[in-house]
């Protein structure tokens, strides 16, 4: 079958390996600009525009893929089906139904349309997720399902190792359903949930919020975004693992008790385990405690 691949982030790479070693292979890889990155702000490629070259797939990164060149040179291709995995823009119409369309999408449609599926998975404390191939519609990830499978989160996962799985069952979906053709059917009304994108307030570690909570925000945001706790001096103290604990502190007060690196919540103190200092580099809590942390005293 002729396709067209449109997709920007590292899920979206996995997705497009797994096409481009079938007879699905894209002959049009479609990717957000070059942006500046890091903390030098650098330019720098989006992942799939780096692996298409890799792979020796023709790339294309047009200012918008709305526009009238970008829909060109996709119907230039004659795709059969163009191919959406986490391309971080909308597709709207004429676009949208000039071509057949499938998207990858991680969550277990209606639960967890939006942006950020994975980490409000993680983030509410469900249990099971999964991984819908869909077509687009207008309204965001409302379009009708033709396969889904599920994945169970480990009480341990975290975003980076809950993602690799859901963009490795992905491809295997999308190749599924690029050779079978299964029937569509839509989305039941009840159960919607949206899942918006990450804000930067999503990332602070709130202490009126309970422990477990603030728990599965770490893992949620790991390592990819990453949360933060706030210390003295409103500097922020970035938070790589942490898990609840027995102890219990005044909630937003900061301390070490029995080697460990406490943060006071609602109801249980949460351990600090992983933490990166302002400027500094991730390290255990006991590193933390011996350098930055030697203020703290015992609580």
């Amino acid at each position: 079958m002729r396709t067209v691949y449109l997709g920007t982030s590292d899920f979206a790479v996995a997705v497009l390996r797994t096409v481009a070693q079938s007879e699905h292979r894209p002959l049009l890889v479609v990717t957000r600009p070059d942006r500046p990155r890091g903390r030098g702000r650098k330019l720098a490629a989006p992942p799939v525009a780096e692996a298409a070259r890799e792979l020796g797939l023709e790339l294309l990164q047009p200012d918008s893929v709305n526009s009238v060149d970008a829909r060109a040179a996709i119907a230039a291709v004659e795709p059969d089906t163009v191919l959406i995995c986490a391309f971080g823009a909308l597709i709207k119409e004429p676009l949208l139904s000039e071509h057949a369309m499938l998207n990858v999408h991680p969550s277990l449609l209606p639960r967890w349309r939006g942006a950020a599926p994975v980490e409000r998975a993680i983030e509410a404390g469900d249990e099971l997720t999964g991984v819908s191939i869909m077509r687009p519609v207008e309204e965001m990830d409302a379009g009708p399902v033709c396969l889904e499978r599920k994945e169970r989160i480990h009480p341990d996962d975290d975003y980076g190792t809950l993602a690799p799985r859901l963009a490795a069952l992905g491809g295997e979906l999308l190749v599924e359903a690029l050779d079978s053709g299964p029937e569509f059917r839509e989305q039941p009304a009840d159960g919607v949930t949206i899942a918006p994108k990450i804000a930067p307030e999503d990332r602070r570690l709130d202490p009126a919020l309970g422990a477990e909570a603030l728990a599965r925000r770490v893992r949620a945001l790991n390592p990819h975004i990453g949360a933060y706790a706030e210390i003295a001096d409103g500097e922020r103290l970035g938070v790589r693992r942490a898990a609840v604990s027995e102890h219990s502190l005044p909630a937003g007060a900061l301390a070490a008790r029995g080697g460990q690196l406490l943060l006071g919540t609602a109801d249980r103190a949460l351990d600090l385990i992983e933490v990166v200092p302002p400027g500094g580099r991730a390290m255990d809590a006991a590193a933390y405690l011996r350098g930055r942390g030697a203020h703290l005293v015992e609580a």
